[in-house]
């Protein structure tokens, strides 16, 4: 897993191939990797947010969250991050013949699941919340991933490419900026920090 993670982040054109080839099964995708790779950024958050804190509003100083609220916060991002990878590989597969592409439902799985890999790995950094901007940054690598393994994953021509990218990343987007805001909604629906 190691190495998959190392290559695919370093050389994936040459990757992509190997996924596709590999003969495996949603299931497989998701619980031998996405499973795993998506606990990262939960746990670390998880850490960062009980033990480190994190800044609150216009207030000064780091507040640190009580490890239930955090722990819950953590959990209810991980279940809904697993989701929205299922959610977006039904849309790759599901948007493929407007975009002149060929339907794989597992190979549609893989395309999100490993392209996410940069998002997954960036995510360590939440051990210190106030590298959250530095983690948005590096979880953009993810975007290029997607872009350069859907040609190879979803058989997409050349001139469909770019519609078919743009389309799929916006839905990916709103994806995320709802995972994002009901995990935000938990967090703040929990706990509020002492103001006076």
């Amino acid at each position: 897993m190691i190495q998959r993670i190392k290559d695919i982040l370093l050389k994936p054109k040459d990757t992509w191939p190997q996924i596709k080839a590999e003969a495996t099964n949603v299931g497989q995708v998701f619980t031998g990797y996405a499973m795993i790779l998506a606990a990262v950024p939960a746990v670390c958050g998880l850490l960062g947010l009980a033990l480190i804190g994190q800044s609150y509003g216009p207030i000064a100083g780091l507040f640190r969250i009580p490890f239930t609220y955090a722990l819950v916060w953590a959990i209810v991002w991980y279940i809904l991050i697993l989701v929205a990878l299922y959610v977006e590989g039904l849309v790759i597969n599901a948007l493929a013949p407007s975009f002149g592409s060929k339907q794989s439902m597992v190979n549609a799985y893989k395309l999100a699941v490993y392209s996410s890999t940069a998002m997954f790995v960036a995510g360590i950094l939440n051990i210190l919340p106030v590298l959250g901007i530095l983690v948005f940054l590096l979880s953009l690598y993810s975007f290029y991933l997607l872009y350069v393994g859907m040609p190879v994953m979803m058989e997409t021509p050349k001139d469909k490419l770019v519609g078919y990218y743009v389309v799929t990343l916006i839905i990916m987007i709103v994806i995320y900026f709802i995972v994002g805001g009901i995990s935000s909604a938990v967090m703040t629906a929990m706990w509020r920090p002492a103001l006076f």
